[in-house]
């Protein structure tokens, strides 16, 4: 009996030609398992086909886009995570939820092992073989552009491969950028992007507006948070994909959301990628008004300490691991009571929260204001700063020779 094997497939040039070769090469029944995170009809539409034409016996089309979401997305910004400081982690977040996906399938239809069509050099490799480990231990990982029996070592080669096969394609050898895309973003990467020297080229964004060119009356939206989940766009109740589908629209024509970083990648090496996610800046900047609003002093910091690390766990593909899920398990607790409003501005490239409410909201307008001396002493700051400040006192006398 031939070994089956379920592809993680996108139906692209890398995929589209490692079908047929694990059936050369490996003699495999292919099962391709393609994952809806919301990449949009230009790359879904006709899949299938493609997939059966290339020598795939079945393809599976499996919608994860409220997973995708709900049990990723939302819990990755509610702990606060950003890579090295700016970046949203689009591509990163998706990748377990499209491993476990894979996995599902290959269980239904009897596959003994997986495939990626993901190269030595990226992350990617990572994060999807370390969620087959934690969720199909028993499977064979099959990684072609990892193996001696792979020669296909560019676009012209595998074009080259198809057409001898008679295999249709839409690619060709001018693809200038690499990208990839979902509900929260798309990342570019390739072409005059590999120069960091190279300031970001106008026909590589497609999400965003040109700043420059948005619109000059700013837009205001509100978001509306329950345990730190946005669950209402302007007022109206609606799934969490359909949220950021919506707020992507509104976001990105006014150029917000776009990132040029040059980042490090787990394997070693640094990159350079464009990254545009519009919907989620606002929904990020929303939040962390909202933290600031309802969360005391060393709650809040603690929650920017868990981000840091939640965000390279996610980065390096560490999602379905026992430090993972605990942290998330604090990141949870710590958002119970982030429920309000935020509006936020939307102008020339920036979103920023302007308006904020909430019922949990620690803020005391009286307490600050300077006719509060009914519940704050400006006389009680005294004797904390002399405790606060008594080390400083204590080493500056002994330096003068004031104290033994």
């Amino acid at each position: 009996m031939k070994k089956k094997v379920a592809l993680a497939y996108s139906g692209g040039l890398d995929t589209s030609c490692i079908v047929p070769w694990l059936r050369e090469n490996l003699d495999c029944e292919v099962v391709c398992v393609v994952g809806d995170v919301g990449q949009g009809a230009d790359e879904l539409t006709g899949v299938e086909k493609k997939a059966k034409d290339s020598g795939a016996v079945e393809c599976h089309v499996v919608d994860l886009r409220a997973e995708f979401v709900d049990e990723f997305v939302f819990p990755t910004i509610i702990a606060g995570s950003l890579y090295e400081g700016r970046y949203l982690l689009g591509t990163a977040i998706a990748r377990p939820v499209l491993a476990r996906g894979q996995v599902n399938v290959a269980r239904q239809t009897g596959c003994t092992a997986l495939a990626h069509g993901c190269t030595g050099k990226g992350n990617d490799q990572v994060r999807f073989e370390s969620a087959y480990a934690a969720l199909a231990p028993d499977m064979e990982i099959i990684a072609p552009w990892r193996m001696d029996a792979w020669k296909l070592s560019g676009r012209l080669a595998m074009l080259e491969y198809l057409r001898e096969r008679n295999i249709p394609t839409t690619a060709s050898a001018t693809k200038i950028y690499s990208r990839d895309r979902n509900l929260w973003h798309i990342s570019h990467e390739g072409g005059t992007i590999e120069d960091p020297w190279n300031a970001p080229p106008d026909d590589a964004w497609m999400l965003t507006a040109d700043p420059a060119q948005a619109p000059d009356t700013p837009s205001e939206v509100s978001i509306t948070f329950a345990a730190g989940k946005p669950v209402a766009l302007n007022g109206a109740s609606m799934p969490g994909w359909q949220l950021i589908e919506k707020l992507n629209a509104i976001a990105g024509a006014h150029g917000v959301g776009r990132v040029d970083l040059v980042e490090n990648r787990r394997v070693g090496m640094k990159s350079r990628g464009l990254y545009e996610t519009p919907g989620g800046t606002v929904i990020v900047e929303a939040l962390r008004a909202l933290e600031e609003l309802v969360l005391d002093r060393e709650t809040r910091h603690y929650r920017e300490h868990l981000g840091l690390t939640f965000a390279e766990l996610v980065y390096d593909g560490r999602w379905f691991t026992p430090l993972r899920e605990a942290l998330w398990a604090c990141a949870r607790k710590i958002a119970e009571p982030l429920e309000g409003e935020i509006v936020v501005r939307l102008f020339k490239g920036t979103a920023t929260a302007v308006r904020r409410r909430s019922p949990n909201s620690l803020y005391a307008e009286k307490m600050v204001s300077f006719e509060g001396e009914d519940v704050y002493s400006q006389k009680d700051a005294g004797g904390f700063i002399r405790l606060l400040s008594l080390g400083e006192r204590i080493r500056a006398l002994k330096a003068s020779g004031r104290v033994s």
